[in-house]
């Protein structure tokens, strides 16, 4: 069984999703760096929680933190497509926890403590979610393959 091909799609979905989150998270720290909160058409409440003390962590925004995530996955996608290491993409994987965490957090905090939807920071959060499904199927894979691998050099 040849996980490679499987390894670098999954690694391309990776990419195309973080860079889809990192999108999102930029237009959200352009909008607090221009002190305008982000045109939300769909669900009201993006105002009150992007204003909220919850918006800045340590005087940074944590869109801009999430900016940092989502463009590590990135990279880190980049760097695995070109080198076809294995740590690299099960680092990246790893990495998508800390992405879920914070999302459940922030999402905690919009509908209990803020008790207003931003969209953008709920869609932040799909694409976290989703990338932390990816990542558990990378990390799946790479458990299987070592298992064939130990297996095969017996």
């Amino acid at each position: 069984m040849n996980s490679k091909p499987l390894l670098t799609k999954l690694a391309i979905a990776l990419l195309i999703i973080s860079f889809i989150g990192f999108l999102d998270a930029t237009y959200l720290t352009v909008q607090h760096y221009r002190g305008l909160p982000p045109e939300c058409s769909i669900v009201e409440g993006c105002e009150e929680v992007v204003t909220s003390k919850y918006a800045v962590m340590f005087g940074v925004p944590v869109a801009l933190l999430g900016g940092i995530y989502y463009l590590t996955i990135f990279i880190l996608s980049i760097i695995y497509l070109d080198s076809k290491n294995k740590s690299i993409i099960k680092l990246a994987a790893l990495l998508t926890a800390a992405g879920l965490i914070a999302s459940i957090g922030f999402v905690y905090l919009q509908l209990f403590v803020i008790k207003a939807i931003c969209v953008y920071c709920m869609f932040s959060a799909a694409t976290s979610t989703t990338l932390f499904v990816l990542g558990l199927y990378i990390l799946k894979l790479n458990k299987n393959k070592e298992i064939v691998t130990v297996i095969s050099n017996d």
